[in-house]
């Protein structure tokens, strides 16, 4: 993989996050306590940074085959949950994600809850709501990350293409004050889902000493294969209109 496409591949999937972390953000900001959600904000960047700092060159010293099998089956089985998703809202049998709607619940939410601080902190439902949000968004952001670029031997370039989506997210959002529902993010969930099972299925093949035509070229049509497959499949569910869970 290229140095641009391990940047496109971290700053699409990242993207993706940054923007859900975002709403709960803004939600907790506007309907409760902004220094309080900023604080929660600033304290899950903080036990993020710690992860990826410990995580990084631990994962960095393991031989490359077996980093490669291990990251590559838990990059695939990642990859497919999105792209599962991905295939039943494309295909009308799940809700399409709304940022609006997910930033209306949260504020409701909110809005219901007592106000209570605690130390330094005024009002502590919003500075959880923004921890729990940005932490749990953040440990996906860290996952692809770490696995990416210690895949790559470049964990620095993908903790900047992960910052560079998170400084425009954050950018955009402190500019606007609202949600970023107009982030046609249905779509870019489907081809992260995409990137994600084609990376995921070659390195875990790699890892498995399976040699692929063209080595890395093979991605070139690995990807696109997948992504014509997953849109057979929105076709093919939308003609039968099954019930499928979710």
């Amino acid at each position: 993989m290229t140095s641009g496409a391990l940047f496109a591949a971290v700053f699409l999937a990242c993207l993706v996050e940054a923007v859900e972390a975002l709403t709960i953000v803004l939600a907790a900001g506007t309907s409760r306590d902004w220094r309080s959600a900023l604080q929660g904000t600033g304290a899950a960047l903080l036990v993020l940074a710690a992860i990826v700092g410990a995580l990084g060159p631990a994962i960095s010293a393991i031989p490359l085959g077996g980093l490669r099998l291990v990251v590559g089956a838990v990059l695939l089985i990642f990859g497919l949950q999105w792209l599962r998703k991905a295939i039943l809202r494309a295909s009308g049998l799940k809700a399409l994600h709304d940022e609006d709607e997910a930033y209306r619940t949260e504020v409701a939410q909110a809005r219901a809850a007592a106000v209570e601080g605690r130390g330094a902190v005024r009002d502590w439902y919003a500075f959880t709501l923004s921890f729990k949000g940005v932490l749990l968004e953040g440990l996906e952001v860290a996952f692809i990350v770490v696995t990416f670029g210690s895949n790559q031997h470049d964990v620095g370039l993908a903790a900047v293409a992960a910052l560079a989506a998170i400084v425009v997210v954050a950018g955009t959002g402190i500019a606007i004050r609202a949600p970023l529902a107009r982030v046609p993010e249905n779509a870019m969930k489907f081809l992260v889902g995409v990137l994600l099972t084609g990376f995921g299925a070659f390195w875990s093949a790699e890892g498995a000493h399976a040699h692929w035509p063209g080595d890395d070229t093979a991605l070139l049509w690995l990807v696109p294969a997948i992504g014509a497959f997953a849109l057979a499949m929105v076709g093919l569910l939308r003609r039968n209109r099954q019930p499928v869970a979710a």
